[in-house]
């Protein structure tokens, strides 16, 4: 276990090439919305960049950054720490989420093919296996990819635009329930996919409406 409680493993190579500042953001906010950073954890500049092989000035820009994105919390003369997100904050987010993931559903009914229904099963068989394995962080994982290619599938940029800010977010404040919704997520996936190739855009809408109120 390393100082500032990072698994082994956890730290991810930094390939070159591309801005240095922009990869060691990227890294430290990858930490945090997997939780190999834990909220409320102090972060220390001198250890997070010897865990990256890089100078303290990129991680130090990297968590300015991080703070006004709402990532990292910096208190005068204690350093920073991982924000610790209030009921409050995910509750708004789940809101915006739900508005956002509705119409992607509805959008999804309309247009989608027969390999777009088939990358959703796909998804949804692995987020099943995922689960028999209580393998949390791949469920996570493969419960956003299902998220993503339902956004996908709907067709509209500006909408994925929206959900892509706010993705990680859900993928952080979703990944402590994980466990509770285990195979109920699932099984209201595949009802969600028969809708969307039924081509019912109501119920899709429905339903992923509910689905998403069920994690919030």
């Amino acid at each position: 276990m390393l100082s500032t409680g990072l698994p082994q493993g956890a730290v991810p190579r930094l390939e070159r090439p591309g801005p240095l500042r922009e990869r060691v953001y990227e890294a430290l906010l990858e930490l945090i919305t997997t939780r190999a950073l834990r909220p409320g954890q102090h972060l220390v500049e001198s250890e997070l960049a010897g865990h990256l092989g890089v100078s303290r000035q990129p991680v130090r820009e990297a968590l300015q950054r991080l703070n006004t994105e709402g990532w990292v919390d910096l208190r005068p003369a204690q350093g920073a720490f991982v924000h610790e997100p209030t009921e409050e904050e995910a509750d708004q987010l789940l809101t915006v989420r739900t508005l956002l993931e509705a119409e992607a559903a509805r959008l999804a009914a309309a247009h989608a093919d027969s390999a777009g229904i088939a990358a959703l099963n796909e998804l949804c068989a692995e987020g099943e296996r995922a689960v028999a394995a209580e393998d949390v962080d791949r469920a996570v994982a493969l419960n956003a990819a299902f998220h993503s290619k339902v956004m996908e599938l709907a067709g509209n940029t500006v909408l994925a635009g929206l959900a892509a800010q706010v993705d990680r977010r859900v993928r952080w404040y979703y990944t402590p329930v994980a466990r509770q919704r285990g195979g109920q997520s699932w099984v209201e996936h595949r009802e969600l996919i028969a809708a969307i190739d039924a081509r019912d855009e109501q119920r899709a809408t429905r339903l992923m409406r509910e689905h998403t109120e069920h994690t919030r």
